[in-house]
């Protein structure tokens, strides 16, 4: 079977516990992904919904569920969009894992997306992932960073 992912490695001058709140604390996420926070007890098998404002209303841009949750190592949940259009079936579920790894002063952060190949209009949810993908985990980085600085 075909695999398409997007993947991307990162070190950060942050601690795992620094960077693992930097993905899953709502006041942070915000800071990064477009004014989305995460709702959820992060317990596995648990929803978890990516919520923000449009147009001055509230809404849940992102759905999913937490898969695993293991504080500054581990961080894996599915992604679906309710406002795309396709059918929220668990076959159109993607999953983004996180992996944290101390290395040096700072920590290694080794993030996937996919598999694209397996979900209704993969490829071009694909190219749009791949897109703006680096964008966030730059803007992730600064967040975590800013917090080490900071001593939080």
């Amino acid at each position: 079977m075909r695999e398409l992912y997007t993947r991307y490695t990162l070190d950060l001058a942050a601690t795992p516990r620094q960077v693992f709140a930097a993905l899953t604390e709502p006041e942070k996420t915000k800071q990064y992904l477009f004014g989305c926070e995460a709702v959820t007890d992060w317990k596995p098998g648990s929803p978890l919904h990516w919520r923000g404002v449009h147009e001055g209303r509230s809404m849940v841009f992102v759905v999913g569920h937490v898969v695993a949750f293991e504080p500054g190592r581990r961080l894996t949940y599915t992604t679906f969009d309710p406002n795309g259009g396709l059918p929220d079936v668990p076959a159109n579920y993607l999953e983004v894992d996180c992996r944290l790894t101390p290395s040096g002063a700072g920590t290694r952060l080794d993030w996937s997306q996919g598999n694209f190949a397996t979900v209704a209009n993969g490829e071009a949810r694909f190219a749009e992932a791949s897109s703006g993908g680096d964008a966030v985990l730059r803007a992730l980085k600064a967040v975590a960073e800013r917090a080490h600085d900071n001593g939080q």
